[in-house]
Order: structure tokens, then C-alpha cells, then sequence
């Protein structure tokens, strides 16, 4: 399935967002319109009933209520709204004066009487048609002393249809107002993503033939600018990278003549005859590691060769061994943190050298320590000052090497376990590496090792007559 556009991404990634929130805030004025109108039924009726607890004091007794009910029904008079209910504290089974047809429900009406006290309560009710009511019940002291209940019921139809109204013009508004936004939102991706046919040009234009095409960055938006400016910077870098590649192919042709013939020569048996899928897939996954081993051989090489020519070198200057081993131990850091391993680097000296050289030495000796080393142990980086010499060991616990490997270590191609080393990446030619470098600094490079004992490999660099310096 083709993927969608980033356009598209970006269009319905606003349109959403946007309908979220027209959403929540519907969602969110409906609940405030809700809670306000219920806020505005319970004040109206907190002051109704102080007007109507006011006109009880002025009765003697329960009897002058029913007898004289006038007082009370003006305060109730033009709210049809409002239903006033008194009651007898001795006889429920009557009320002494109900105004209005409101709420006729005398059981909700019974239920709110035996929970009457002296302080305002509200009792929310719905009856047998739906209609949803707000009672409020207080008891209330007569001049005699006695207290009856009264009940005051609002029929809250009004505030129902206002939010019935509010979620019909709701509803048929939000689907114009969400394809409003989505419209909004397409039209502003649009134009904000216009520049990107500027990327989309000149990216169909560049080739490794043609690496001389560039961004403009006239009226581009500073984001989009910075990475133009990232993007030409880019360009300029691979334009001189490919004419060094084009360069250091014609150098390597001749090296890498003969294995790619041996390659070539194996795929042509393959193809001689039919073969099966697995036959196949194993010569080309044997193709593939032969080339991933040749290309770092091929990098090794030619840094043997950069070693072996030291004209090329820049000379030689005083170099702290502790400094240089603590930033190698930093580069190696996260990979000894994934094998809980510890590296301790331990005393100071320092050496004439090339600082570039000796970080590679050391680099490729505490690599193989962490290759070797067992999970959760202690690779030691030891400097030492001798008598003739200055010495960097390197030791770490693990297997251990026989006697019979240790004097062809640094040899080029040399491998104590070739299976092991070629499933970890080894080309064979990183001690040689190490060698050629201390060799180039009139040093020496050993090995001192027990099956099942500390491996310690050493770089031996002739002492400096002026250590200060």
C-alpha cells in the first residue's frame, strides 16, 4: 500500500486536533451552562424559601396555616414554576397547604419531609412523566415554638429544553465547523510545505555524476532554510568525497582484483546449473561476509601502509600515556558498561610519539580485552616506568592463550580461533596494527598469557630523557 503523503499526515493531524477541541470545549460548555443553571435554580429558591420561612413566623400555631393561607400563597403567586408544600410535623399523611401542581409525587415529597432539618436541604427528582424537579426543605419555627416542614419544588423544564436547544444547534453545527477546520488545515500544510518542491527538484538532479546542483534559500521559512543550508553543506562535503572515492578506486583496483575474481569464480560455479533456494542463499551470505571482511582489510591496509611510511607522519611530540589512555577508556565506555565490565586506568608517564598512533594502539588492545573478557570483570589499563622504558599494560581475566600462539599474535592474518574471529568481525590485522606503530616508535609490543590466567598484552616505548617536558 502506498504511504500517505506528509501533507496528508500534517492535514488530518491538525484536523484532529482541532476537532478534539472544538469537541472537549462543546463537551466543556455544556457542563458549565449545566452547572451554572443548577447554581441559579438553588439560589432562586434559597431566597424563595426565606421569603416563605419569613411568612411562617408571623403564624401561632399549624392550625393558622391551613386556616389563613393567603400570606403564603402570594409568596409562591405568579412562579408557575414553583410548588409549595407544609406540612404537619404530627400528621404527614395531609399537607396543610400545597400550592401549585408541580411535583405530585408524595413519595419523594414524604421522603424529603423525614430528612427536613433546620438547615436548607435539596433533593433532586424526576417524576413518572420525566420531568425533573429541585426540592428544597426546611424546618421551620413557628410563634408557638412548633416546627413544620416546608418543601419548595421547581420544575426545571426550562433549563432542560435550554440545554436540549444547546445540544441540537451543537450538533448540527460541529460537522460544518470540523470541515471548516479540516479545510483550514489542508490549505495551511499546503502552503507551509510549498518549499519542500525546491528539496524535491534538486534531489532528482543530483547524481554521483552531477553534484554541483544546490538549495535555494531565498524566502525560505527559517526552519526549512537552516536545513537547505545543511542540505548544501551536505552536497559540497559528498562532491569532494566522491572525486577522493573516484580517485581511491582507480588506487585500489589493482588490490582487489583477485578476490573479486575468487567471488566472481564461485557465483559462475553456482550458476552453471540449477541449485536449490539454500544452496543459493548460503553462497550469497558467504559472498557477503568474504566482502565485509575484504573491505576492512582493506582499511587495515592502508593504514599499515600509512605506518610504513612515515615521511608522511607529522613528527613526533610529548604525549601524556595516562590522558591518552583515559580517552580510549571513555570511547569504550558504553560497550564495557553492556558487559558490566570495569576499566581502571592506573598511573601517569609520558612518551614521545604521534598522539593519532598511540590512541590506535591502545584502542585495538582494549577492544580485544573486552572481547575476551567474562561478563562483570575488571580490564586494568597499568602504566609503568622502567629503567630503559616506559610500559602501557593491558590485562584483563578470560580463557587465557596457549604458549604455542603467543609468538605469532602480532603476525598479520593470525587468528588463535579463526572461527571465533570471523564471527566477531576480526580481520586478523589488528595487532599487526599495534606492532607496526610501536615499531614505527622504535618501541616494543608483547604478550604474556596462561589458559585460564590474566592475558596482559604490553607497549613498550623507550623512556623520555626529560619526562617534565
Amino acid at each position: 500500500m502506498k504511504p500517505t503523503s506528509l501533507s496528508m499526515r500534517l492535514g488530518l493531524t491538525v484536523s484532529m486536533l482541532g476537532a478534539l477541541l472544538v469537541v472537549f470545549l462543546a463537551t466543556l460548555a455544556y457542563f458549565a451552562l449545566t452547572h451554572e443553571l443548577n447554581a441559579l435554580s438553588r439560589d432562586s429558591l434559597e431566597k424563595k424559601m426565606a421569603q416563605v420561612e419569613h411568612s411562617l413566623s408571623l403564624y401561632v400555631d399549624a392550625s393558622e396555616v391551613s386556616g389563613k393561607p393567603h400570606i403564603l400563597l402570594d409568596q409562591v403567586m405568579g412562579h408557575d414554576n414553583l410548588t409549595l408544600t407544609i406540612y404537619d410535623s404530627s400528621n404527614l399523611r395531609s399537607p396543610l397547604l400545597k400550592s401549585g401542581s408541580g411535583l405530585m409525587d408524595t413519595r419523594v415529597e414524604l421522603k424529603a419531609v423525614r430528612a427536613t432539618t433546620d438547615q436548607l436541604a435539596y433533593t433532586d427528582s424526576t417524576d413518572a412523566d420525566g420531568a425533573k424537579f429541585l426540592t428544597v426543605s426546611k424546618l421551620i419555627r413557628l410563634k408557638d415554638g412548633s416546627n413544620v416542614p416546608a418543601l419548595l419544588s421547581m420544575n426545571k423544564a426550562h433549563d432542560q429544553a435550554l440545554l436540549s436547544a444547546y445540544l441540537r444547534s451543537t450538533l448540527i453545527a460541529l460537522p460544518l465547523l470540523l470541515i471548516f477546520i479540516g479545510l483550514s488545515a489542508w490549505g495551511a500544510v499546503q502552503r507551509g510545505l510549498a518549499p519542500m518542491r525546491e528539496f524535491r527538484k534538486v534531489a532528482a538532479m543530483v547524481s554521483t555524476q552531477d553534484l554541483d546542483h544546490r538549495l535555494s534559500m531565498v524566502n525560505m521559512p527559517q526552519e526549512l532554510s537552516e536545513l537547505a543550508q545543511g542540505i548544501n553543506f551536505m552536497l559540497h562535503r559528498l562532491d569532494a568525497g566522491v572525486q577522493q572515492l573516484s580517485q581511491f578506486s582507480d588506487d585500489l583496483a589493482h588490490e582487489l582484483r583477485t578476490p573479486i575474481n575468487n567471488l566472481m569464480g564461485k557465483a559462475q560455479v553456482m550458476l552453471s546449473r540449477e541449485r536449490t533456494t539454500e544452496e543459493y542463499k548460503d553462497v550469497l551470505v558467504s559472498c557477503t561476509e568474504e566482502l565485509e571482511r575484504v573491505a576492512r582489510i582493506v582499511s587495515d591496509m592502508l593504514f599499515l601502509a600509512q605506518v610504513n611510511h612515515p615521511s608522511a607522519l607529522a613528527p613526533f611530540e610529548s604525549v601524556a600515556l595516562d590522558e591518552e589512555a583515559r580517552k580510549v577508556a571513555e570511547m569504550f565506555s558504553l560497550s564495557a558498561q553492556d558487559k558490566l565490565i570495569q576499566l581502571n586506568v592506573l598511573g601517569s608517564a609520558r612518551v614521545m610519539g604521534d598522539r593519532l598512533m598511540i590512541q590506535r594502539a591502545i584502542s585495538n588492545l582494549l577492544s580485544n580485552a573486552l572481547r575476551h573478557c567474562p561478563n562483570g570483570n575488571t580490564v586494568t589499563l597499568l602504566i609503568e616506568q622502567g629503567a630503559t622504558q616506559t610500559s602501557l599494560l593491558v590485562s584483563n581475566p578470560g580463557a587465557g592463550i596457549e604458549a604455542r600462539h603467543l609468538p605469532h599474535l602480532f603476525d598479520r592474518f593470525y587468528r588463535v580461533d579463526s572461527a571465533r574471529a570471523r564471527s566477531q568481525g576480526s580481520t586478523g590485522l589488528g595487532l599487526a596494527i599495534v606492532r607496526s606503530i610501536m615499531s614505527l616508535h622504535q618501541g616494543v609490543a608483547d604478550v604474556r598469557s596462561l589458559p585460564g590466567a590474566m592475558t596482559v598484552f604490553r607497549l613498550g616505548f623507550p623512556k623520555m630523557d626529560n619526562p617534565s617536558g
